[in-house]
């Protein structure tokens, strides 16, 4: 298909949404070009037709921008926690990265999570994957992330300013001596961080 035809198809994938059209949507969601099954997923969405076994199909979806779609929908919903889980390991680095924002959103994520989470925070070859598991670890605050996101306040510099606010949701002496540390990081936010974070603490002890 051309661009025309695939933007003109968008838009009656996304007015047969507004309409209630289940059928046009739902049959789009077979379409061969990934952009139209996106819009369709976010039409089944809006229109409450989204089920359980349209939404696994995404997460399996050959296409990663379909998987990233599904995982943005999925982000607040505990029921698919194990399809969030199994895509930290996806091939495609976007969709790790997203993955990893969406375990992060999770309330009362579990210590298999956690533990997940903290593998591509230490050891993911691409540098967003990290810096995504370590504000997701951040954002869970379980004790069992706490050395990983230790790790990280020695990654790159975008790593190191996600791990900084990250040790906001711990306590202890590690994470003030790794404050204390990272006022003096070479990385200007990161250093600010640090320094706000050690000002709060020190206040909240007076």
């Amino acid at each position: 298909m051309n661009q025309v035809s695939i933007a003109n198809l968008r838009r009656a994938v996304v007015t047969a949404g507004h309409r209630g059209d289940y059928t046009t949507v739902l049959d789009a969601m077979a379409h061969s070009e990934p952009e139209i099954r996106c819009v369709a997923l976010g039409a089944l969405e809006r229109t409450g037709y989204l089920n359980q076994e349209i939404l696994e199909r995404a997460f399996s979806d050959e296409a990663a921008s379909v998987r990233i779609r599904a995982l943005k929908v999925a982000a607040t919903r505990t029921e698919y926690f194990p399809a969030l889980l199994s895509l930290l390991t996806d091939p495609e680095d976007t969709v790790v990265e997203v993955a990893a924002f969406a375990l992060g959103e999770c309330v009362d994520a579990p210590l298999e999570a956690v533990e997940a989470l903290c593998v591509v925070a230490t050891e993911h070859n691409d540098s967003l994957c990290r810096e995504s598991a370590t504000a997701a670890l951040g954002s869970i605050g379980h004790p069992t992330g706490l050395p990983a996101v230790v790790h990280a306040c020695g990654d790159k510099a975008a790593v190191r300013r996600r791990a900084v606010l990250a040790l906001a949701a711990f306590d202890g002496s590690e994470v003030t001596d790794m404050l204390r540390s990272m006022t003096s990081d070479r990385d200007l936010q990161v250093r600010q961080s640090a320094q706000e974070l050690l000002d709060i603490e020190t206040g909240e002890n007076l």
